[in-house]
């Protein structure tokens, strides 16, 4: 039984506070605080942000986090959860939480499981357990989960999927988007939608369209930033958005290198996720105002530098790049730890400059500097260095 209220009886959680072409500067209300967008989420799978603790997190200006419904439901359990309270006081979190799905393990997890309209058997690569989940299971366990915003189950497929594979997968997730509207979710809670369709454009217009008719709090991108090209991942976004409602948020799902960023906020969006910030640094590499720096190099074993000369995170005010470059050559654990902190710090600072460019109306400037800074290189777009076996958009 639900206790979702109808539309009518809620207030508006989303508003616009300014524009700069397309690009646009809002409000976006949860359980857990007001956020400003555009906004950066990091990416905590497992209810944890990698070598982050969450007293970090809020110290260096994260407002909203992540997780993954499946792999949570999956490790340590919903029961355990519960014993806590909730996913915010079982990872001392008090920011906002978005919660996917399990929509994208079956793309990532291709080997692991077996799709019908009912919904999707997954076996776990674990243990060899089993779990059908369907969008109603799918609402529940983000009910206990007690996410301030919670993800339809949705069928995210290959970016290389034929227009047949492409249109079924779109087609469920528009039967199962209803099912979770129906089924509902906890008062409080919001409900956003995922817009899929594959490579293909009328598919993508035709499902953000169907999504708009119905009553969902916000509007998901989904099954981009795959592996394809960066222009590919481009156009087939425009598509969807310009289908999207202009007064509900939009998020881009895996979405996180500075160029992809700007470039989908002139589009109009208004949310991001990704792994790229964290796996980047887990790899020696950081973010900085003068583009990727990869601190394994040889030549930064004397550098007494900071990790950004314009950068004024802890890390950057203590550490040279010649002792992060020794941590790394050494396999220390804390090579990554400082890599980690600086660059969700760089990413937080990047999303206050998008916002205030917007404000002021001068991000195509912005976004010159960064395409200049972050070039693309072709065919292979940024995200998708962050690659694991559980893909870009959602393994942190």
């Amino acid at each position: 039984m639900s206790d979702r209220l109808p539309n009518n009886a809620r207030p508006s959680n989303f508003e616009i506070v300014c524009r700069d072409g397309l690009a646009r500067l809002g409000r976006l209300k949860t359980l857990h605080g007001t956020f400003e967008t555009p906004i950066f989420m990091p990416v905590g799978t497992n209810a944890n942000v990698k070598l982050m603790r969450s007293d970090e997190l809020r110290r260096i200006g994260a407002t909203i986090i992540l997780s993954n419904a499946y792999h949570v439901a999956v490790r340590p359990g919903l029961d355990v959860v519960e014993l806590h309270g909730g996913l915010h006081r079982f990872m001392a979190w008090d920011g906002g939480i978005l919660t996917d799905s399990g929509g994208f393990q079956m793309f990532s997890l291709k080997n692991f499981r077996k799709v019908s309209d009912e919904g999707v058997t997954f076996v776990s690569p674990y243990d060899g357990s089993k779990l059908f989940l369907t969008p109603e299971l799918s609402m529940e366990i983000q009910r206990t989960l007690g996410s301030d915003i919670v993800m339809v189950l949705d069928h995210c497929p290959p970016i290389d999927a034929g227009y047949k594979e492409a249109f079924d997968a779109t087609r469920r997730t528009h039967e199962w988007a209803e099912r979770c509207l129906k089924h509902g979710i906890k008062e409080g809670q919001l409900l956003f939608a995922i817009a899929q369709g594959g490579a293909f454009e009328d598919l993508r217009r035709a499902s953000a369209r169907h999504l708009s008719e119905k009553d969902f709090d916000g509007f998901a991108v989904g099954g981009l930033s795959l592996g394809e090209p960066f222009e590919m991942t481009l156009r087939l976004a425009h598509a969807t958005v310009s289908e999207l409602p202009d007064d509900k948020p939009r998020y881009f799902m895996g979405g996180g290198s500075p160029r992809t960023i700007i470039e989908l906020v002139a589009i109009g969006v208004d949310m991001f996720d990704s792994v790229y910030p964290t796996r980047l640094a887990r790899h020696g590499a950081a973010l900085t105002s003068e583009g990727r720096l990869n601190v394994k190099a040889s030549r930064y074993r004397k550098d007494l530098s900071p990790i950004d000369h314009r950068c004024d995170c802890l890390v950057c005010q203590n550490y040279t790049r010649s002792y992060v470059h020794h941590l790394l050559n050494r396999g220390e654990t804390l090579a990554g730890m400082l890599l980690t902190y600086h660059n969700l710090y760089y990413m937080f600072r990047f999303m206050e400059r998008v916002r205030k460019s917007i404000s002021e109306g001068t991000l195509e400037e912005m976004r010159r500097e960064v395409g200049e800074i972050y070039e693309e290189r072709r065919g292979n777009p940024a995200d998708v260095l962050a690659l694991d076996y559980d893909g870009a958009r959602r393994h942190s």
